[in-house]
Order: structure tokens, then C-alpha cells, then sequence
């Protein structure tokens, strides 16, 4: 098996054809249908299927794309580790952001991470544990920060906690219910959450504590700007970090100041249990760590 054949195999995935991965790739169709074909002979399987609207992986497909996804990154942290230690370029860093998470921790962080590391290459996706993880799993990301996990986390993974910064209720200016005191007189709005019902998050949470049943009308969104958008221009409500009131995208926002607490929710950082950052990366984590202890310390 050689490396060359792995890279197709995944640049087939993410290009969705073989005639587009070969385009990408700088090589001809039959170049990258005969690698893949000694691919499948050599691991004894079929692993894709070519159909009118693309490839699509088989069961043995799936296991070995997740297999492939870690050689690969991990060929690329050596690199970048070597080419570290010659003093050659910056790296790169890929992480995930949780949608609050992003806007609270993230520009002040970069700001940190560029003094140290100029040029390197960062990407940034932005999402909900459930989804991140799988990346930071494979090492499509290096980390990911986002709510502490709901059940106990597998032991691929390890999460250091960060902050635990308060949540309020939020509504456009003018909000027909903006002075409503309570929880209760606010079950029947239709409201936002980040997380998929089930997992713990924190309005099932806010709910529960005063006893009453969780609104019928829940609009999951896992995008930041969509979220504010709704926020701002509709009726819809919803659980936002303070600060983010008094950020310019919120300030067509407004507190409703119930009267019963809002649990507080634990956020860290995700990363793998079993495999070195690159500088790059350790950087970028330390320097969201040091934004989350100090906004923690603010808060205080």
C-alpha cells in the first residue's frame, strides 16, 4: 500500500467523482482508476462505488477512509514538525469553534497566535460537539472547543475544561414579551438552541429547573451569524453570553431579565488523547486557553 494510493482514494471522497479528484490531483482519470483499483486489490475489498452522481464509499469503504484520514494527517504533523525544525514556514491549524464560542473567544486568540506565528495557514469551523468531534477523531482538526459532553467521552479524546461563562435571555429590541419575568411566560416563543434536543443543553436545563416543559417550537441552528440574524429580525429567542450583547452584531438585542438563574454552561477544548500538536497548533490552543481564563477571570 502506498501513500500516493491513500491520497487518491481521499481525493476521490472530497472531490465526489474520480474525473474531478483527477483534475484536482493534476492527473489523468485512468491514472487514478488504475491506483484505486490496486488499492482495493492489495486491502482485499471494494471500497467505492462509482455511481451516476459519484462515488459512494462501501462498509469497508467507511472504515478505511477513517483509518486514511489519520495516516494522512499525521504524514502532514511530521512534516510540518520537520520543517519546524529546519526554521522552515509556519504550519497550519485547523480547529472547530462552538457558534457562541466563536465570537467570544476566537478574534482575540488569532490575535495572540499571529505575533507567534505570522504566516501559517489557520482554518476554522464553526459547529456543535456532536459534529466536530468525528473531525478532531480523524484529525481533519486539530481541536475543538465547545460544551463539555454530555455523557462520557471516549477514550480517543480528552477534554480540558476552560470557562464557564453565564447565559441570558436575548430577543430583538422591541420583543413583544421583552418584559416578561419569567421562564414561564416565555414557553410558548419559538426558541433557538445550538444542540440537538436530547444532550443536555442548557435550556432543557433552564426549563427543568423551574419545572416547566421545554417550548414545542425549537429552531436548531448551528451557525452564529444565522443565529443572530433570527434573533434580531424575528420573534424567536434565545441564550447568549452577555458580552455578546454589547458586541456590535448584537446590537439589535436585548436582555429579557427573567428572574430564574440560567445554568451556566462548561466549555472546553477537545483535542486528542494520543497524538502531538504541531507548534502551530499548541499555539493556537494556548492562546484560547489564556482568552477563556482571562474572560473566566472577568466574569468572576
Amino acid at each position: 500500500m502506498r501513500l500516493q494510493q491513500i491520497r487518491h482514494f481521499l481525493a476521490a471522497l472530497d472531490a465526489g467523482t474520480l474525473r474531478a479528484a483527477a483534475l484536482r490531483l493534476g492527473i489523468s482519470q485512468p491514472a487514478i482508476t488504475k491506483s484505486l483499483r490496486q488499492l482495493e486489490q492489495q486491502v482485499g475489498a471494494r471500497l467505492l462505488l462509482r455511481t451516476p452522481r459519484g462515488v459512494v464509499l462501501t462498509p469497508a469503504g467507511r472504515k478505511f477512509k477513517e483509518r486514511a484520514r489519520v495516516i494522512e494527517a499525521e504524514l502532514r504533523r511530521l512534516s510540518e514538525d520537520l520543517a519546524a525544525e529546519r526554521g522552515e514556514g509556519d504550519g497550519s491549524v485547523a480547529f472547530g469553534v462552538g457558534p457562541q464560542a466563536c465570537m467570544l473567544l476566537v478574534p482575540e486568540s488569532l490575535q495572540h497566535f499571529r505575533r507567534q506565528f505570522p504566516h501559517a495557514r489557520v482554518r476554522i469551523l464553526e459547529g456543535v460537539a456532536p459534529g466536530l468531534l468525528g473531525f478532531v477523531r480523524d484529525e481533519t482538526l486539530d481541536f475543538c472547543v465547545s460544551m463539555a459532553p454530555a455523557a462520557k467521552l471516549d477514550g480517543a479524546l480528552t477534554f480540558k475544561p476552560l470557562m464557564r461563562p453565564p447565559l441570558v435571555v436575548a430577543g430583538r429590541k422591541g420583543h413583544p414579551l421583552r418584559r416578561a419575568t419569567s421562564l414561564r411566560e416565555l414557553s410558548d416563543c419559538q426558541w433557538l438552541m445550538y444542540f440537538p434536543i436530547g444532550v443536555g443543553a442548557m435550556l432543557e436545563k433552564a426549563f427543568a429547573a423551574v419545572g416547566a416543559p421545554m417550548p414545542r417550537s425549537i429552531l436548531q441552528c448551528e451557525s452564529y451569524a444565522t443565529a443572530l440574524s433570527l434573533l434580531a429580525k424575528t420573534d424567536t429567542l434565545g441564550l447568549l453570553f452577555p458580552p455578546m450583547l454589547a458586541d456590535p452584531f448584537g446590537s439589535q438585542l436585548q436582555q429579557i431579565p427573567v428572574s430564574e438563574p440560567i445554568p451556566s454552561p462548561l466549555t472546553g477544548l477537545y483535542a486528542r488523547a494520543d497524538a502531538p500538536m504541531t507548534p502551530a497548533a499548541a499555539a493556537m490552543a494556548q492562546a484560547i486557553t489564556a482568552t477563556a481564563r482571562r474572560i473566566a477571570r472577568l466574569g468572576r
